[in-house]
């Protein structure tokens, strides 16, 4: 009888386990090795041609210890004289080694010399601040004025160069998309650049790659690219100022979220929610994830974080919101309307 009430509780605690953390492996996977631009297939490239060389090199022991082992000792060894040993050494100890040695770092330093140069011209500029742990992404335009902002969703055109500008608000984090570039710090003080051009369209995961706190693991973001012509539709509206409420409900929430002083932390422009401590909020409805990719964007899951945030991501800054069911109800209404 105990041992299966304690084999049902390990099933439920396993299931509990599963449900909390599933939302969090919904998103597309952040493999080096399926590259969707130049510069990841330039980084995919050195990295199987070390996984080649160190796999023939591997094999080729293995080879000679088995030889070794099953020929056992010889009754009579044949002599190898000092010039063969001698040759053996240098060949095989010294010669190979230096020469596939120099071939690996002088195609690291080639590739890492192509992947510091400046971006085309015709690069769309984004500025992505750090924060402890979300991403603040703001598009800028030709005099490097911010004319978008959102959070912790990328999007970027096909076949346009993205040049961005990578900066921290407070540690130190990293920026790195696998299947797009690798890894660049971002810096308290000082602007990093980096550069990607996407292949085709697809959603891309990222994620922060220096540790920098308690909520480091769940520091996510997604790239996502999309044609030109859908891509110019949605940082039109990511321009636009929200839309105004269009119904009694979510009046009632847009006064749930200013009595609730949401407007200290997060901006609604088009409102007088103006707070910068949080992520912008103005067209919260159209992202995939809150929480930084931690969870999807549905009614349910922006339900329980804004009920308890710290339950979702332990050390958020964001405080547990003391709402009625029904004001969290019509404050729920008021963020899904914000397309």
């Amino acid at each position: 009888m105990n041992l299966g009430i304690k084999l049902r509780d390990k099933a439920i605690y396993i299931g509990m386990l599963l449900t909390v953390n599933f939302p969090m492996a919904y998103a597309q996977s952040q493999s080096a090795i399926q590259p969707a631009s130049d510069q990841a297939r330039g980084i995919s490239y050195i990295w199987w041609s070390m996984f080649w060389v160190a796999l023939i090199v591997f094999v080729a022991v293995m080879i000679l210890l088995a030889w070794g082992l099953w020929r056992g000792k010889s009754n009579n060894p044949s002599q190898l004289s000092y010039l063969a040993s001698r040759n053996l050494v240098i060949i095989a100890g010294i010669a190979v080694p230096l020469i596939t040695v120099i071939c690996l770092v002088g195609g690291s330093l080639f590739l890492g010399r192509s992947l510091s140069q400046q971006s085309p011209d015709n690069a769309l500029e984004v500025r992505v601040t750090g924060w402890m742990w979300w991403w603040q992404i703001e598009y800028l335009d030709d005099n490097g004025n911010t004319i978008a902002t959102t959070a912790n969703e990328l999007h970027v055109p096909v076949d346009r160069p993205v040049m961005l500008y990578l900066e921290s608000g407070d540690v130190i984090h990293s920026f790195w998309v696998p299947q797009l570039h690798g890894k660049t710090d971002l810096i308290p003080g000082r602007t990093n650049t980096s550069w990607f051009q996407v292949d085709g369209p697809g959603a891309f995961r990222g994620q922060c790659a220096e540790f920098c706190g308690l909520q480091h693991a769940l520091m996510g973001f997604l790239v996502v690219s999309e044609p030109k012509a859908k891509f110019d539709a949605w940082l039109a509206n990511q321009q636009a100022p929200a839309p105004s409420p269009s119904d009694s409900k979510t009046l009632a929430g847009q006064q749930v979220f200013f009595e609730s002083g949401c407007q200290q932390c997060h901006t609604i422009r088009g409102t007088e929610a103006r707070g910068t401590a949080g992520p912008d909020l103005t067209h919260l409805a159209s992202r995939q994830s809150i929480a930084s990719v931690t969870r999807k964007n549905s009614r349910a899951h922006l339900g329980g974080w804004v009920a308890d945030p710290n339950g979702i991501k332990p050390g958020a800054k964001m405080p547990m919101a003391q709402l009625s069911p029904k004001q969290l109800s019509n404050l729920l209404d008021y963020l899904q309307s914000l397309q």
